[in-house]
């Protein structure tokens, strides 16, 4: 049961092989940058290919969670317009995009005084999530 405490998703190949693996590149190629009897070429090749590729692994992730941002968006606007019969627009002026994704775990029952609450009371994403009761899981996020 997902829940505030362990909500926070890890993806293990990212997380785990692919990044440490990138960085150990790319400590080695500074390691070896230093070494005389390799021309200075191929030097700078491992060092430049290594900072591509940790440039490439931030920038994917990047991509994605701004894609899956712009989802969640979509999916408050249309759950708001379900629940109210009106538009989003003139509440989410008044959140932030974090406020927003926060709201996302609160269930339809808690959604609409939680999103009130957070406007006058200026609540911050982690005071959100603490502050809903049925934890509406999103086990499919990034």
């Amino acid at each position: 049961m997902q829940n505030y405490k362990n909500h926070l998703r890890l993806f293990p190949a990212h997380h785990f092989v692919l990044l440490p693996a990138i960085l150990g590149l790319f400590i080695w190629s500074c390691i070896h940058f230093f070494e005389k009897d390799v021309a200075l070429q191929d030097r700078m090749f491992w060092i430049l290919s290594s900072f591509i590729l940790i440039l490439l692994s931030m920038i994917t992730r990047i991509y994605a969670l701004k894609n899956q941002d712009r989802i969640i968006r979509l999916e408050m606007r249309q759950r708001y317009f379900e629940l109210t019969g009106i538009s989003f627009t003139e509440k989410e002026k008044q959140l932030r995009l974090g406020q927003i994704i926060a709201l996302r775990f609160a269930s339809n029952d808690e959604l609409l005084p939680l999103i009130d609450q957070a406007i006058k009371e200026k609540l911050s994403n982690k005071e959100i999530k603490m502050a809903v009761k049925n934890w509406q899981a999103d086990n499919h996020r990034i």
